[in-house]
Formats: C-alpha cells, structure tokens, sequence
C-alpha cells in the first residue's frame, strides 16, 4: 500500500472511524486526543504530534516481507565500528532485554498511544561493536535492499531498539517478523522492519523513502513528512 493513499473520515463527537487499506480502525475519541495534545512531555513538546490523531493499535503499513523464521535470522552489525559482529536470533534473546512503551507515529498521520516492544536497546549493540569516532549516522539495513538513515545521537537514545515482541507476542509477520528496528521519536518508516543489518556510517545515506521524497529526518513534531 501507498504510502500516500489513506482515506480519512469526518471527526464526529464520539469515535472516528478510518479507512485504512481498506480495514476499519476505531480510533479514540474527541477527549482523548485532546487530553494527548495537552500533555507534555519531558523535553516540553505535546505528546500528540502536529496533525495526527490516535488509533487504537498498531497499523501494518505494507513493504517487501523478509524471511520470518526466526532459525534463518542474522543481524548484522558492522561499518565503522572497532569490534563487527553478527547475531543469530538466539544471540539477541541472550543479550540484556529492555521492555519499552512507547508512542508510535505514522507519516500517514495516525499515532498509537502506549505501544509496548521488547528488545535489545541499540545502544547496546553500539558498545559491543565499539563505535569508531568517524561515526555520524546509522543505517539500518533490512530485507530486500530497504534501509532508513539515523542521525548517530538520536539512534543511541535510550528508547531506540531492536525489537522482537509487540504487546508481549513475537512480532507478527506484518510488522517485521522476527526483528524489526524501534525509532519512536521519528515517524515510523525510519523503525525498519525485517531488519538483517545496522551499518555505523560516516556519512549520512538517504533510505528508501529518504530517496523518494521523503524527508531526510522525519521529526513528527516539526511535520517533516516529506522532502
């Protein structure tokens, strides 16, 4: 699906309802997303982006799958880093899990709240492989030649992951399965799912979307959507 190609219904005084690749999602009502854009979070902007509105789970938004057995998966971790190294899978559920609940916003405008993921923080993937100075970007790579670029400082945040549980559940196929990564500050597209690689760059490599006219950051609160 288009990424493009949404379809939106009226805002009434109870629940809206929006069409959505074609299936119905019942999104929360007039007070709640008003209560969302009233709250603040701790670096003072509104939990509730600029012209999003709340849907009540997580939206599937399309993409070429990857190989979803999670005895076939590798995570690669490499570029310029002192130490390279690859994951199998049961590689990443030895390492130190995090849990997060997060808030998740699509270029499309919709926003869930509390989303929950279960992973490995990418910061620790960083201090394993030993990051070289030269470092300014990460690129996450995932199946069929999809990546999405990261500025190095908000990929090492604290709430950046790679994630293989959503609500508790392995992921399900449609949103990455088995790995897919978690960006929750930046507009979804750049949390790459089926992800198979995290190369530390030097330089800044716009993604898939980026080379399509996407914006090259994707900061829901400045409304940058497209380039």
């Amino acid at each position: 699906m288009s990424r493009r190609t949404f379809l939106q219904a009226g805002l009434g005084a109870g629940v809206l309802v929006v069409g959505l690749g074609g299936a119905n999602y019942a999104l929360a009502d007039l007070e709640a997303m008003n209560r969302a854009r009233a709250t603040i979070r701790p670096d003072g902007r509104s939990r509730l982006p600029p012209h999003q509105y709340l849907i009540r789970k997580l939206k599937p938004m399309g993409g070429s799958a990857g190989d979803a057995a999670p005895g076939n998966f590798r995570l690669k971790v490499h570029g310029e880093v002192e130490a390279p190294f690859t994951l199998s899978f049961k590689d990443l559920l030895a390492m130190p899990q995090t849990e997060l609940t997060c808030d998740v916003h699509c270029v499309t405008r919709w926003t869930v709240l509390d989303a929950q993921f279960t992973g490995v923080r990418l910061l620790d993937l960083a201090e394993r492989a030993r990051v070289k100075k030269t470092a300014r970007y990460v690129i996450f790579e995932a199946a069929n030649e999809y990546t999405s670029n990261v500025r190095l400082r908000e990929a090492l945040a604290p709430n950046v992951m790679v994630a293989h549980k959503h609500q508790g559940k392995s992921l399900a196929l449609s949103h990455g399965a088995p790995v897919r990564a978690v960006i929750p500050d930046l507009y979804f597209w750049k949390s790459a799912k089926w992800l198979t690689g995290i190369r530390f760059s030097a330089r800044d490599e716009p993604g898939y979307w980026e080379a399509r006219g996407y914006h090259n950051h994707g900061d829901p609160w400045k409304d940058e959507r497209h380039g």
